[in-house]
């Protein structure tokens, strides 16, 4: 029998697919949720425990006491300004040896990830959990990118390599050659918002959303699910490429379905 699993869960819709498929193959898990980042509904029925972000002591002790062994960190968490975090005694001295690190995302993810294998638990990614949710490469749907939003998709790229390379983003849109938007701090949703509203005459923008040049794999890999198809969507773009092998999609056959009722092409690209 495979060990339990602990599921350190942000927001968004992945944690809750990370206890769904522990249950479909009978292995048990148990969530560590944050106030405040964390839907209620991912707790439902199932052992967890409630910890506030900086609480970097207690969240440990939840795990060691519940017997996982493997973890994996699964959705979103919105970064705190260092004011808020009001860490614990243990968390203050992890920001203390982090220094410049805390204060990015990757750096923040490299440093959890080594502090919990310290403590002897195995990060391992959401896509170890269960095989269907990394990116394939290829189109996913029914309608295809067309030459102008292939040189889009190309474009969109280069520029998305150049923020990660900075940590800025994972997302960028692209349309007719003009660049309508990063994803900063806002997150994919609120950019592609922000860009739909910067859009010009004729064929739509493009999304392009590939992990950074030195991510951490095990988390926050590049995600789309229903919500970032709504999205683009209402924003009237025409289509969405993500990262083939290096990016996950939340139900992916919904995903596609509800890409091609809207109009919109799903593609996988390969970035070398």
């Amino acid at each position: 029998m495979p060990s339990k699993l602990g599921i350190i869960a942000g927001g968004g819709a992945l944690p809750a697919r990370v206890v769904e498929a522990c249950r479909s193959k009978g292995r048990e898990c148990f969530v560590l949720a944050f106030k405040g980042h964390t839907s209620p509904k991912t707790v439902e029925n199932v052992p967890h425990a409630w910890v506030r972000l900086g609480a970097v002591g207690a969240a440990i002790r939840f795990l060691h006491e519940a017997g996982v062994e493997e973890l994996v960190l699964a959705g979103p968490v919105g970064r705190p300004s260092l004011g808020s975090l009001r860490p614990d005694l243990r968390g203050a001295r992890l920001l203390a040896k982090a220094g410049v690190a805390a204060l990015s995302d990757d750096g923040l993810l490299r440093m959890a990830i080594r502090e919990l294998e310290e403590e002897g638990f195995r990060v391992v990614g959401a896509e170890d959990v269960f095989d269907d949710l990394l990116t394939p490469e290829g189109v996913l749907g029914n309608i295809a990118p067309d030459a102008l939003a292939e040189s889009d998709i190309g474009y969109g790229v280069e520029l998305a390599r150049a923020i990660g390379a900075f940590d800025v983003g994972q997302a960028v849109v692209v349309q007719q050659g003009i660049v309508l938007g990063f994803e900063a701090i806002e997150g994919t949703d609120a950019l592609i918002a922000r860009a739909g509203a910067l859009q010009r005459e004729g064929a739509g923008g493009v999304l392009v959303k590939i992990k950074k040049p030195k991510q951490e794999a095990r988390a926050d890999l590049p995600t789309i699910g229903l919500a970032t198809v709504k999205a683009a969507a209402a924003a009237s773009l025409r289509g969405i490429a993500v990262e083939a092998g290096g990016s996950l999609i939340i139900d992916r056959d919904s995903v596609v379905a509800a890409a091609d009722q809207a109009g919109l092409f799903l593609v996988g690209i390969r970035v070398a």
